[in-house]
């Protein structure tokens, strides 16, 4: 079997487990493969029966020696079974699972995971995972926990990453050269994927994974070496004219800019006169006026005679773009077009003619601007808000809609200067580190759920003031349907408590026009509460918002957590952040007290950092970074710090990377550079 072979080639994967494991992102066998473990369970403790402790998780061997019985009524369904030891029995027990009944075969052993129970004078184990025992059974072993999608088991993950493994056994090519494995003490590939899976020993595991984050970072800032080097050998840039200068074009603006918008300005008109190309990121904290900043980019680049364009994430955050560049452009006579994928097919056409014809200087849209059959007249500036959403070679695809084109790239979310030249390593970075005057500083609470009467007590107060709340739920990745039905159930219940409010929501389940009408409503003011998960996190903006409620805060990122706190606070009236968290735990009480004590962005972002990760084995992806497969970057600053000497080492060595022994690494960097890998 070869790692390319798509993953319905392994047994046991009909077409619903494939459309599964395509929510994964999981289509070949080598994607299986790097589809690592979130967390493990440790099951080489095995315990006897007669050792087992009422209240405590435990494994043990179990053999079945008679058939078990299924009862119950209605939809509840028992299925009990007795099974054997040399010390004793003890009953397991599964809900609606009658087909255990018959899996379970009299003669065999298996090995059962559960909590133990007390029955009386009995002990029961209910739900336990069980797998069947073979003849060479050499005693428990410590098993990986995958994320998941509803419908695909830990056990069917487990089974299949294993078949893979076996299939593929020393065959993965390795892309690292020796001289380099030896030098940075790296394990060879094969042995990692292994043990990463199913770690033989703690060290192996630790081998394992040191190898796999070193691999991950070492490719990423190759790929952004190499781009960078791309991107400097383009040729000449689109030179622009100093006598239209940026900051005079600025006069648009109804508003006047801060000191860090000038400044951001003034190193974007002098790439942009500079003869290169510009490829600049712009940091700016939730409502630092990055739009304005873009806005005044755009008026110069079609003062000089070229088309700009624009592309956003979300359609909400497009269509806002599109109204806002639409009402200042419109009166000295640009005309701005909207280019996104719920258009009618007569709008569509009519949008790609005036972009292909030059009459429309400004597009706006989402990664539909991207899509072949878009042409550009004359495009100068291509223009990506937030970043984080796109990849590398998404935003790359905008830029190439014309010839040399300026690129101008913005993302609201904080990341801590050195991180971002680690990450960002392809762009010169600006950073917008002002707000305006008169930005309304937000008041943050953290509470417990027993303030829940008050919250809705303050909301009804502010409705009657004619003011709105956001309430946000978290977002459930399992499952789409069942993060529908939590906003929908919390949406029910907000309704009953805040009378005479209109409680509204949105959710992942809902249409992009059903979305849309949702969110129109409540910036008309129509809707007094929206119920959401973090869809309204970038884009929608309601200066009459004056309350955000998030549910469960503990399970955000403090980036995250920030950017839907910068919602409100955007009008003249008082706003407040309401956190709401039962947890108890430390990090998640200094994590919210940090949101109670600052409003700037980037000491936020330096605070996640350091909290996040300790005590996880991998940390989830942090929003508004990479997704790193297996590199958590709050933990593994030294290991980047070391790939990033080896790829110096690398260049000086062979830059082109012509070396026969680097062509599997040249290969590997170019998928990247296609995007194959490479999400940023």
């Amino acid at each position: 079997m070869e790692r390319s072979d798509l993953v319905s080639t392994l047994k046991g994967i009909g077409e619903q487990r494939e459309k599964r494991l395509h929510r994964l992102n999981i289509f070949t066998v080598e994607q299986l493969l790097t589809h690592y473990p979130r967390d493990y369970k440790d099951r080489s403790q095995i315990m006897k029966i007669n050792e087992l402790i009422p209240n405590e998780t435990a494994t043990f061997l179990g053999q079945v020696r008679g058939e078990g019985q299924n009862g119950g009524r209605g939809r509840m369904v028992f299925t009990r079974l007795k099974v054997y030891d040399e010390t004793g029995s003890v009953t397991v027990l599964w809900f609606n699972q009658p087909y255990m009944k018959s899996s379970l075969k009299i003669g065999e052993r298996y090995l059962f995971t559960g909590k133990v129970q007390q029955k009386g004078r009995q002990l029961e184990v209910v739900s336990p995972e069980c797998e069947r025992i073979g003849e060479n059974f050499a005693g428990g072993r410590i098993i990986p926990v995958y994320p998941s999608v509803e419908g695909l088991s830990q056990k069917t993950l487990r089974g299949l990453v294993e078949q893979a493994l076996r299939e593929t056994a020393d065959t993965l090519p390795e892309e690292l050269p020796l001289w380099l494995r030896k030098g940075y003490r790296i394990a060879e590939r094969n042995f990692a994927i292994e043990n990463i899976h199913f770690p033989k020993t703690e060290q192996g595991f630790y081998d394992a994974r040191r190898r796999l984050v070193f691999e991950e970072l070492f490719l990423l800032q190759a790929a952004l070496f190499r781009l960078k080097q791309t991107l400097e050998d383009s040729g000449e840039g689109i030179r622009l004219k100093r006598k239209k200068a940026i900051w005079e074009k600025a006069a648009i603006l109804p508003f006047a800019l801060t000191n860090a918008q000038k400044t951001v300005l003034k190193e974007i008109e002098k790439d942009m006169t500079s003869g290169k190309v510009m490829n600049r990121l712009v940091q700016g904290d939730v409502g630092s006026g990055k739009t304005a900043v873009a806005l005044a980019a755009a008026f110069w680049t079609i003062q000089n005679g070229y088309q700009a364009a624009i592309m956003a994430p979300t359609e909400v955050l497009a269509r806002q773009h599109y109204e806002t560049f639409t009402e200042l452009f419109a009166p000295v006579g640009i005309e701005t077009v909207l280019l996104t994928g719920s258009l009618t097919a007569k709008e569509k056409r009519e949008a790609l003619a005036k972009a292909a014809s030059g009459a429309a200087m400004m597009v706006v849209g989402t990664h539909a601007v991207i899509q072949a059959g878009v042409e550009f007249a004359k495009l100068g500036l291509a223009v990506t808000d937030e970043q984080h959403r796109f990849g590398v070679r998404q935003r790359s695809l905008l830029s190439d809609k014309g010839e040399n084109v300026h690129t101008l790239v913005m993302t609201a979310t904080p990341i801590p200067r050195t991180l971002a030249l680690i990450l960002y390593g392809d762009l010169d970075i600006s950073i917008i580190d002002e707000l305006p005057p008169g930005r309304q500083k937000i008041d943050t609470l953290a509470v417990n759920s027993s303030y829940r009467k008050r919250i809705y007590a303050f909301i009804r107060k502010h409705k009657v003031e004619g003011r709105q709340t956001y309430v946000i739920c978290p977002m459930i990745e399992e499952s789409e349907k069942l993060e529908a039905q939590a906003v929908l159930q919390h949406t029910g219940e907000l309704q009953r408590e805040l009378e005479g409010c209109r409680v509204e929501c949105v959710h992942g389940k809902m249409k992009v026009k059903e979305k849309q009408a949702v969110m129109e409503a409540f910036a008309a003011g129509e809707i007094d509460v929206l119920v959401s998960t973090t869809v309204i996190e970038v884009g929608i903006n309601v200066p009459n918002a004056t309350i955000m409620l998030i549910e469960n805060a503990e399970r955000f990122g403090l980036a995250q957590l920030h950017q839907l706190r910068g919602r409100v606070g955007r009008g003249s009236e008082k706003s407040y952040c309401i956190l709401v968290s039962d947890s108890k735990t430390k990090v998640a009480k200094e994590r919210l007290n940090m949101m109670v004590k600052s409003e700037d962005g980037f000491e936020i972002s330096e605070m996640d950092l350091k909290l996040r990760g300790p005590g996880e084995f991998f940390g989830l992806r942090q929003h508004g970074l990479p997704e790193l497969k297996i590199a958590n970057l709050s933990r593994d600053m030294p290991i980047l710090k070391e790939a990033q000497t080896a790829v110096a080492e690398l260049m000086e060595r062979d830059r082109a990377l012509t070396a026969e022994e680097h062509q599997p690494l040249k290969h590997q960097i170019e998928g990247y550079l296609e995007g194959k890998n490479l999400e940023m």
